[in-house]
């Protein structure tokens, strides 16, 4: 079963807090909804009577998209399938290739369901946000009931979350990946995210802009500001909800 955790590598080994996928997400559930596609499997469930097939991943410069997606390739025709164990080795596998299209992530995500423990608590973060909606609204001087030519109501303000991946971690890894494979557009300064966000079309203002960071890991205190007109940032400490995100993860 895997493990979550805020951060890949980090020296500073005391800020990881590794959490069981079981304690945030449904197994069954997930097993259930990706069959046929991916299975999650607990290590009990593994007789263990083989030897666990090591797949060498190799590293640096010469170790290209190419040739990693080659080896995947040729061992998927091997004697991995004799193992019931496949245990990947290799330096900093951060930074091994992904081969997977974006489409197959999306059907991981469908798959994924909250825990019940994991869902209350995100309501009340919900509920939160919407209160920042709401306040929003009004300091932009715009009713908050309005009525619609049919009699109804308007929706509540929206909202989005972004991740955003600035934390010095990740630079790390990102610097170190874009020099490997002669890019710049990998890594995504704070400036460049709020341009991404603000290019959404069909994204009605004002907006609440949930932003899901890691801010123990952060070199910039200043996330929240710079963001464009109607877009109104929070974060989990000026959203006061950091009370309620500990508990959950603490399950």
């Amino acid at each position: 079963m895997p493990s979550l955790s805020a951060s890949l590598f980090y020296k500073e080994v005391d800020l990881l807090q590794p959490i069981s996928f079981d304690k945030v997400f449904d197994f069954n559930k997930f097993n259930t909804r990706c069959h046929g596609f991916v299975r999650l499997a607990r290590y009990s469930e593994v007789s263990n009577r083989t030897e666990p097939f090591k797949l060498q991943k190799g590293s640096g410069r010469r170790w290209t998209v190419e040739r990693d997606l080659d080896q995947l390739q040729q061992f998927s025709w091997g004697n991995a399938d004799d193992s019931e164990v496949i245990e990947i080795v290799g330096k900093h596998p951060f930074l091994w290739p992904d081969h997977w299209p974006v489409k197959d992530y999306a059907k991981i995500f469908d798959c994924l369901v909250l825990v019940p423990e994991i869902e209350i608590e995100v309501g009340k973060v919900i509920s939160k946000i919407r209160e920042a909606g709401q306040k929003a609204r009004h300091e932009a001087g715009i009713s908050r009931v309005k009525q619609r030519k049919d009699g109804s109501t308007n929706l509540p303000v929206p909202y989005i979350a972004v991740h955003m991946r600035i934390e010095k971690d990740w630079m790390i890894h990102c610097k170190k990946w874009e020099q490997r494979s002669n890019s710049n557009e990998i890594c995504s300064s704070k400036e460049e995210i709020i341009h991404k966000v603000s290019q959404i079309t069909d994204l009605r203002r004002p907006v609440v802009v949930y932003l899901a960071v890691a801010d123990s890991l952060l070199e910039d205190n200043s996330i929240t500001r710079g963001w464009r007109v109607g877009m109104v940032a929070y974060e989990k400490k000026k959203l006061g909800v950091t009370n309620i995100m500990i508990d959950s993860l603490t399950l």
